[in-house]
């Protein structure tokens, strides 16, 4: 995913694009937990795309020295329409089904 150019549209989007994000700059959890004034594990919830507060998006954010920006969405892509139902897929075969 380029988090930099891909549109969020979903939690599970945002998780994933920060932890790339996180992973490409070689920040640390334990580093960003302390600047960001979270705890890891807000910051795991995060990743994983599990739902976590605004102030606790924007604070993780500010530590990493990014913000938001907003932008008109149009309907997905079929690419984005592709890559979701790939990941949704992959992500039924790690559940068991």
């Amino acid at each position: 995913m380029s988090y930099m150019k891909d549109k969020i549209r979903t939690s599970g989007d945002l998780g994933r694009a920060v932890r790339k994000l996180r992973e490409d700059t070689g920040m640390r959890t334990a580093d960003i937990a302390v600047k960001s004034g979270r705890s890891r594990d807000v910051l795991n919830r995060l990743e994983k795309g599990s739902d976590v507060s605004l102030s606790s998006v924007l604070a993780i954010l500010g530590a990493m020295g990014y913000g938001l920006e907003f932008v008109r969405l149009g309907p997905p892509t079929l690419k984005e329409m592709q890559e979701r139902t790939r990941r949704e897929l992959d992500e039924g075969e790690d559940d068991g089904q």
